[in-house]
C-alpha cells in the first residue's frame, strides 16, 4: 500500500518500539491512525524479518466475531508463535467490549509488543490506567498540520495553498479527491455522520439526535467564543428548545471525548489559576466544521484562531486561554521549560487594532515569548519584544 509518511508521529512511535510498553494512538476518526498502524507494520517487517504480526481491524467485518475481551485473548493466543517476536496491532479497539482486560492479560505475559488505536479520549482510564501505570504510552494523532497538508497535496507554500487548508481542513484522505467544494464537503459530511453515529450516538445511546445537531451548529457559529451551559441553554430556549444544563454538559463531553471538539479552559494569568467557568471550544478539523455549518468569510477570525490553536497542540503545547484583568490573551501554550503567549487577528489595519493586539500582550510582565499572528503581508516590526508573524510563517517555522 502506498502512503505518505508522517515523521512527526512515526519518529515518536519508533522510540517505544520493541519494548514491553503498550503503544496507544488516539484521535478523531479519519485523522490517519489506521495508516500509521500500517506504517508501523511495514517497519516491523523490514527490521524483524521473522516477526509474527497479528493485525485486527475492527472496521473490517472479517473481525466482527471479536466482540469482547475473551474473544480477543483467544484470537491472539491462537496466533502466537513460540520462538518468534509477536506483535499485536488493533485498530479502533474501543469496539471490543472490556478490551482493557485482554490488554492487561496479554501485556502481563510479556509475549507481545502491542499497538492499538482508538477514537475516544478516555480509552485508557480508571483501573486499567492505574494497573498499567508506566506500562503504556499514549500518542495523540491530529489532523494534518499545514506543512503536512502541503506535502500530502504536493503544494507550494503560498497564500492559495493556505486558503485551501483553511477551507478544506487536513483529513489525510483528501489527497484522493479533487479540492473542490462539492466533492470535499460531500465527503466530509459523510465523515461527520460516521463520527456522530459510531462514537457519540451509538456509544452513549443518544436519542435526541436533533438537539445534538443543533448544539454542534451552535458551537460552529460560536467557535472561539467564551461559552457556558447557561449561555447555550439561553440560546436554545430562544429557539424553543428546552434542555437541562446537565444534558448540555454531557453532550459537550461526548463530543470532546470523540476528539470532534476541543474544550479549552481559561487561565487567570495574574491569579495563576485555571478558571472553572467560561470555556471555549474549537474543532479538530475545520473542513468538517465548514461542511456542516457552511464556510462564511465573516467567520475568518474564529477560523484563524482554530488553526493557530490546533497548530500549538500539534507542536505538543498544553493550551489555555489567557485572562488578565478585563483583557484576553487568545492562547497560552506551555510545555516543559517553555511558554508562549499568542494573539490572533485577521489583519491589523490601523493603530487602534495594533494597540489592542499588542497591548494585551504588554500587560503580561514576564520574559516568555509573545507573538501576534495575522494575515498581513507586511510584517510589523517587533514591538517591545512582541513578534509579528504571518500565519503561513507561524505554521511553517514556529516551534
Amino acid at each position: 500500500m502506498e502512503y505518505k509518511v508522517r515523521p512527526l508521529y512515526l519518529d515518536k512511535i519508533k522510540s517505544y518500539m520493541y519494548q514491553n510498553i503498550i503503544k496507544v494512538l488516539v484521535g478523531q476518526r479519519r485523522v490517519g491512525k489506521s495508516v500509521l498502524l500500517l506504517q508501523i507494520m511495514d517497519l516491523i517487517k523490514k527490521q524483524k524479518i521473522d516477526s509474527n504480526i497479528v493485525f485486527i481491524d475492527k472496521e473490517d467485518l472479517s473481525f466482527e466475531h471479536i466482540k469482547n475481551y475473551h474473544d480477543l485473548v483467544v484470537f491472539a493466543e491462537e496466533r502466537k508463535k513460540d520462538n518468534h517476536d509477536n506483535f499485536l496491532l488493533i485498530d479502533e479497539i474501543q469496539d471490543i467490549e472490556q478490551f482493557e482486560k485482554a490488554l492487561r492479560h496479554l501485556q502481563s505475559k510479556n509475549d507481545w509488543d502491542i499497538y492499538i488505536t482508538g477514537s475516544n479520549a478516555n480509552l485508557l482510564s480508571g483501573e486499567l490506567a492505574t494497573f498499567l501505570s508506566g506500562r503504556y504510552v499514549e500518542l495523540k494523532i491530529y489532523t494534518l498540520s499545514y506543512v503536512e497538508f502541503l506535502n500530502f497535496h504536493d503544494l507550494s507554500n503560498s497564500n492559495q495553498s493556505l486558503l485551501k487548508y483553511i477551507r478544506y481542513g487536513g483529513l489525510p484522505y483528501l489527497i484522493h479527491l479533487n479540492l473542490e467544494d462539492e466533492i470535499i464537503f460531500d465527503y466530509l459530511k459523510n465523515i461527520y455522520a460516521a463520527i456522530l453515529y459510531k462514537d457519540i450516538i451509538s456509544r452513549h445511546k443518544i436519542r435526541n439526535v436533533g438537539f445534538l445537531d443543533k448544539l454542534i451548529l451552535f458551537i460552529s457559529d460560536n467557535t472561539g467564543s467564551v461559552l457556558s451551559a447557561k449561555r447555550i441553554n439561553e440560546f436554545l430556549k430562544s429557539q424553543k428548545i428546552s434542555i437541562s444544563h446537565n444534558v448540555i454538559l454531557d453532550y459537550l463531553n461526548f463530543l470532546c471525548e470523540a476528539f470532534f471538539l476541543f474544550r479549552v479552559k481559561r487561565n487567570d494569568i495574574k491569579g495563576k489559576k485555571i478558571l472553572e467557568f467560561g470555556e471555549k471550544y474549537y474543532f479538530e478539523d475545520l473542513g468538517i466544521r465548514h461542511a456542516i455549518g457552511g464556510y462564511k468569510d465573516e467567520d475568518i477570525n474564529k477560523v484563524l484562531e482554530n488553526i493557530v490553536f490546533l497548530h500549538l497542540l500539534i507542536l505538543g503545547y498544553i493550551v489555555t486561554v489567557g485572562k488578565i484583568a478585563d483583557k484576553e490573551i487568545d492562547f497560552i501554550g506551555e510545555k516543559p521549560n517553555k511558554k508562549v503567549y499568542v494573539q490572533v487577528a485577521f489583519t491589523i489595519p490601523d493603530e487602534r487594532v495594533k494597540q489592542r493586539e499588542f497591548g494585551n500582550l504588554l500587560e503580561i510582565k514576564d520574559n516568555f515569548r509573545k507573538v501576534v499572528v495575522s494575515m498581513d503581508e507586511i510584517q510589523i516590526e517587533s514591538f517591545q519584544g512582541i513578534e509579528h508573524l504571518h500565519l503561513r510563517k507561524f505554521l511553517t517555522t514556529f516551534e
